[in-house]
């Protein structure tokens, strides 16, 4: 490279900025080690996993359900959960032992690894789609205009500037420039900005694709088109670094969290498309207090009066205030 390519500021399309950001492999956010989640010092966001100790248990009992019920004492069923394989993906870094699952195996997938499903599987993750790249977009002059990236290269330490790019000639070459999968709508306020989350959506294809019959099971917080297209005009991303929420995305590259919601439509979408029943979408409270019910009672009955463990990872789980309403879970069957 010629001193005056380096010294020229190379302009990215925002999915591309925020997969550098995220998953570069050796500066990206999910690729460094050291901990992201939980309440030691140096962390940055809680998930249920590392807040309710119960919650792989009713993830565990929601499946057997949703598999068809029968409990290895039973004797099995028509959809046996011990002949499925449960695999995990975009898992933390496991810091004690999983919980006992009802499973033929019990795999963890984490960030960088290939994913290989064949057979029978139970594909379950918790906040995967809402940390994968997304586009995005701001009404101005009647127009929508696609947001990027300019890396000042010559002056390092100005860091990163938010620009408008034409997404033709922007370069991308790990992207695809397939259209969205809903097209952007007609009109909008001015100043309207819309998180497109199309690596969410690209991630949904490639896992329902590969050839696996079972349960897909996705924990995380989104959206309708309906919501992201007309109702929220300051857009869904946001950054989080010491367990503070932040607005400003560019800040620090490599050592904050960026997300923004899930379009549920489009993974709902992506799973039709590859012969999944229709998806079902319910709140976290619905989905455990309806497929896990039996479990959560006994739970609760088993250890009386006494206020414990359980029952407030119970409350975390369940309660609206907490993440009862904030999460939801979209879930389909295959084969």
């Amino acid at each position: 490279m010629g001193a005056s390519e380096e010294n020229t500021p190379r302009v990215l399309r925002f999915d591309e900025f925020v997969e550098l950001a995220l998953y570069h492999p050796e500066h990206g956010y999910y690729r460094r080690g050291r901990p992201r989640v939980g309440y030691g010092a140096g962390t940055d966001f809680l998930t249920a996993t590392a807040s309710a100790p119960l919650f792989g248990r009713l993830v565990a009992e929601a499946c057997r359900q949703l598999l068809g019920g029968a409990k290895p004492s039973d004797g099995g069923g028509a959809a046996d959960a011990g002949s499925f394989r449960f695999v995990e993906i975009g898992a933390e870094p496991a810091k004690s032992p999983a919980p006992p699952f009802p499973f033929a195996s019990h795999t963890q997938v984490q960030v960088g690894e290939p994913i290989a499903l064949s057979g029978k599987c139970i594909v379950f993750s918790n906040e995967l789609f809402d940390a994968q790249p997304f586009r995005r977009f701001r009404r101005r002059a009647g127009a929508w205009r696609e947001l990027g990236v300019k890396l000042e290269v010559e002056v390092p330490t100005q860091g990163a500037v938010e620009v408008e790019i034409d997404p033709v000639s922007a370069p991308r070459p790990r992207f695809s420039d397939a259209p969205l999968p809903s097209s952007l709508p007609e009109s909008a306020p001015e100043g309207y900005v819309i998180d497109a989350p199309t690596g969410a959506a690209a991630l949904a294809a490639r896992i329902a694709a590969q050839p696996w019959t079972g349960l897909f099971v996705a924990f995380d917080y989104g959206k309708s088109w309906e919501e992201i297209a007309h109702h929220i005009p300051e857009g869904t991303a946001r950054a989080y670094r010491r367990h503070v929420q932040s607005n400003d995305l560019l800040a620090h590259p490599g050592d904050q969290d960026l997300t923004c919601h899930v379009c549920w439509d489009w993974i709902a979408d992506a799973l039709r498309e590859h012969g999944f029943q229709e998806p079902v979408l319910e709140s976290q409270e619905r989905f455990f207090t309806r497929h896990a019910g039996d479990f959560i009672s006994a739970t609760i009955a088993a250890q009386g009066a006494r206020f414990s463990r359980d029952k407030l990872s119970i409350l975390q789980l369940l309660h609206p205030a907490n993440m009862g309403q904030n999460f939801q879970v979209l879930w389909a069957k295959r084969g």
